[in-house]
């Protein structure tokens, strides 16, 4: 019977013995590389490692960058006076905290900080979340109040520092967009209802829940009083105005910074001209810089950690998510652990001079890079207009009415309620949409504490759903090709009869082993209703396993790989494993399963491993046919892979597989090894 060789190119099985030297050879090389990094550090690299600024310093174009940032950082410092003081409103302080909150931590983060746009001090969310857990300790016209709102600040930047030197920055990785879009969401109505008191013109209760901000507007209903409303209305209509022409023409895009100060202006004139008593104004606002002083209030420290996570985990998806957008735009690389850094920094010393936390804003930072912001010194600039205001103009400030201030926070948080994030992501993923709707509607009605917990757990658990249920296809060759691909996404792609080719698309792990187990017993039990060829056999024989994209195996995937092979075994159907990574490899050899299951069905190629299946199709077909009536097909099946074993222990046939040729007898006339198909076929 003539003969026919096939071809395979030979799988490098790895030496085990030298594993310990190479994983030690590899960890010495890689501190040889960093040691001879640090070698080639000059003392500039060491200053802007722990100074970013020096960077933009260094390199500062005086003629190109001074007069943009002059621009960007004023106008960006117009914008954040009225905003500080509405902000420090929303978090129940008086508004000179909100203004302190723009001095200090501004000029901090501009030495610490990597990011040259974005701008930092008062944002909505930390005000809010500042708010809703200081109310349920303290009423916000206490002393301890103020007090507590300052320890808060120091312990969120500890926490930032902390999280930047030991480089835990992706640890926020876990919350998806749609968790933060949903809570956003949330939280920007909430803000926005939190504000209606100085609208409607009475008190309405503190709240982080909508249902108890409702029913409190809705039963002082009959103290709602006109002026406010009106003035509020007008002013907020235009900020509208003046943001949306901002935005839609470049020739008019100062409008959107000018809107606060707008609204300011307008305000204070009115409430100077006409002193309509039922108006509120803001009062009288200490002149002056702040004072360094040494936080207080520590005892209730314990009550404040859970907030502090959340206004750190918040400080950086808006911080750090902005400042690489912006850093991508302007053509420099952010460190996200030296961004966080630079954070905490910021809100740490800023703690000593009456700051409550700061963090990144989405506006002020897309206005300050609009305005051609090049480097840091224009957050330097907005520092400058900060300390001005504070100096001489805080005695215009106490005629500024509330419901200017309020009007400021609800234009500022319209544009955070995301509704076009959920209608994209029902238009294109259901399992996102439904995690944007938890995470918006707990946070509606449970709190911001329990909303950011649930949609952060239900986002892990979707993380570890698809972990524990990886993605697995059936391959099939496609048709005048050695490649193989799903079948689902090929209908074209053919498989062959007695052999089944499974791709696993993840790492094999305690939590997936299951699973994959038990999908490859239903791949060899269900028969697909797709074209199929080769030899005609009445089950599957063997089993390839697809694992280039498995990066990992642990012990538990090697206990279920052997278990496996056990089972099939008993079933008379072969494993043979194709393009497994060197690591996953070495796993399989360290751990007997590359000798259990046999060098010889270790392949680099899919089509390899399918050439050499065939050939074993084909000779138990033969072998069947040949028994005829005086064999079962179980005893056919039985004796030929006792000859597989047997063949297993010759060393020469070993060999002659690990080489690169498999000789098999067969009825095919020599043909090239990458014509289709590859099939035995009688003259």
């Amino acid at each position: 019977m003539p003969t026919r060789s096939v071809k395979i190119i030979q799988l490098q099985h790895p030496d085990t013995t030298s594993y310990g030297s190479s994983v030690a050879g590899y960890s010495s090389s890689s501190f040889s590389r960093l040691r001879e990094k640090i070698k080639e550090m000059t003392f500039f690299n060491w200053v802007e490692m722990f100074l970013p600024c020096c960077r933009w310093i260094r390199t500062y174009k005086w003629r190109e960058y001074l007069q943009v940032d002059l621009m960007a950082g004023t106008t960006v410092g117009i914008m954040l006076v009225p905003q500080a003081m509405s902000y420090a409103k929303l978090a129940g302080l008086q508004p000179i905290y909100g203004l302190y909150s723009g001095f200090v931590p501004i000029f901090i983060y501009a030495i610490f900080g990597s990011s040259r746009q974005i701008s930092i001090g008062p944002a909505a969310l930390t005000s809010l979340l500042v708010s809703n857990v200081l109310g349920k300790i303290v009423d916000s016209s206490d002393a301890l109040y103020t007090e507590l709102a300052i320890v808060l600040t120091l312990m969120v930047g500890i926490l930032e520092c902390i999280m930047g030197l030991l480089r835990l920055g992706w640890l926020i990785r876990f919350i998806s967009h749609s968790v933060i879009s949903g809570f956003t969401t949330a939280s920007a109505i909430v803000i926005g209802l939190s504000q209606a008191k100085y609208f409607l013109g009475y008190e309405i209760d503190r709240s982080s829940e909508i249902v108890p901000i409702i029913k409190s507007i809705i039963s002082g209903a009959d103290k709602f009083s006109w002026p406010p409303f009106v003035m509020g209305s007008i002013i907020l209509a235009i900020l509208q105005t003046m943001k949306h022409l901002g935005k839609s023409r470049k020739h008019l895009k100062f409008l959107r910074a000018m809107g606060p100060l707008t609204a300011v202006i307008l305000g204070t004139s009115s409430a100077k001209i006409y002193h309509p008593s039922s108006i509120t104004l803001v009062g009288d606002i200490p002149q002056g810089l702040p004072s360094f002083s040494i936080p207080k209030g520590f005892k209730h420290a314990k009550s404040l950690i859970p907030t502090t996570l959340v206004i750190t985990g918040v400080a950086i998806l808006e911080s750090v998510g902005i400042a690489k957008a912006l850093a991508a735009k302007n053509g420099y690389e952010l460190d996200s652990n030296q961004e966080l850094f630079g954070l905490g920094a910021a809100n740490v010393l800023g703690s000593f001079f009456s700051a409550y936390p700061t963090t990144g804003s989405f506006s002020r930072s897309a206005v300050n890079h609009e305005n051609g912001a090049k480097t840091g010194l224009a957050g330097v600039i907005t520092g400058i207009v900060m300390c001005c205001a504070l100096l001489f103009l805080t005695p215009v400030f106490e005629y500024i009415p509330l419901c200017a201030l309020a009007a400021i926070v609800i234009s500022a948080v319209i544009s955070l309620v995301d509704y076009e994030e959920a209608i994209f992501l029902w238009r294109v993923g259901k399992k996102d949409f439904l995690l944007w709707t938890i995470t918006a509607v707990t946070t509606l009605f449970f709190g911001i504490e329990i909303g950011v917990l649930i949609g952060v757990g239900f986002s892990l658990a979707f993380v570890i759903h698809e972990s524990a249920n990886p993605h697995i296809a059936v391959l099939g060759r496609l048709p005048g090709t050695t490649v193989y691909r799903n079948i689902q996404q090929y209908p074209d792609a053919y498989t062959y009869n007695g052999i089944v080719i499974v791709r696993i698309d993840s790492p094999i792990y305690f939590a997936n082993t299951s699973y994959i187990k038990d999908r490859l017993r239903e791949y060899e039990i269900v028969v697909d209703k797709l074209t199929r060829r080769g030899p005609q056999v009445g089950r599957i024989y063997f089993v390839v396993l697809e694992m280039s994209p498995v990066t990992y195996i642990d012990t538990s995937a090697v206990q279920a790989l052997k278990e496996l092979h056990h089972e099939y075994k008993s079933r008379h159907i072969q494993i043979a494993i194709s393009n497994p990574n060197r690591n996953v490899l070495l796993m399989l050899s360290k751990s007997g399963v590359v000798e259990l299951i046999g060098k010889e069905w270790y392949f680099v190629r899919v089509h390899d491993a399918v050439q050499v299946c065939l050939q074993h199709v084909e000779s138990i077909k033969e072998d069947h046919m040949a028994s005829g009536s005086d064999s079962s097909p179980e005893e056919t099946e039985s004796s030929f892979f006792k000859s597989l074993l047997k063949q297993r222990g010759e060393d020469s046939s070993v060999a002659e597989l690990e080489s690169g040729t498999y000789n098999k007898p067969s009825d095919l006339k020599h043909s090239d090894p990458l014509s289709e198909p590859l099939l035995f076929q009688k003259p």
